[in-house]
């Protein structure tokens, strides 16, 4: 019904950028909110980041400063600029979204993940 792909994961030495995209599709009505996870090896799961519809945002103390989100609502895209990665930002990143869909239905749908390795 609503799926989420996220795009621009890599390899990068540290210090370097990268900029993730995650793109929605499928019966939307509405986003409410995005949001960016990530879960390295032996982790849990973790917020990165994420905004509201109102661009209201969110960070993760280990990322602010480096990361920035952001949204085109017209297109139903989140990115996530990352700047100065450092080895321990290694890990999956997993895009989350609350949906509301044609059929008025509210989901909170994740994407496969993209893998972000940060080398010395």
């Amino acid at each position: 019904q609503v799926q989420l792909v996220e795009s621009g994961g890599g390899l990068v030495q540290a210090g370097g950028s990268l900029r993730l995209s995650c793109a929605a599709s499928g019966s939307i009505f509405r986003i409410n909110a995005m949001g960016w996870y990530r879960q390295a090896p032996g982790k849990q799961r973790e917020l990165v980041a994420d905004i509201t519809t109102g661009s209201s945002t969110n960070y993760a103390d280990s990322v602010k400063g480096r990361f920035t989100i952001s949204r085109d609502n017209a297109k139903n895209t989140v990115f996530l600029q990352m700047n100065d990665l450092k080895p321990e930002d290694t890990a999956v990143y997993y895009c989350n979204a609350r949906v509301v869909t044609t059929f008025l239905a509210v989901l909170e749908p994740w994407g496969p993940g993209t893998l972000v390795t940060v080398s010395l």
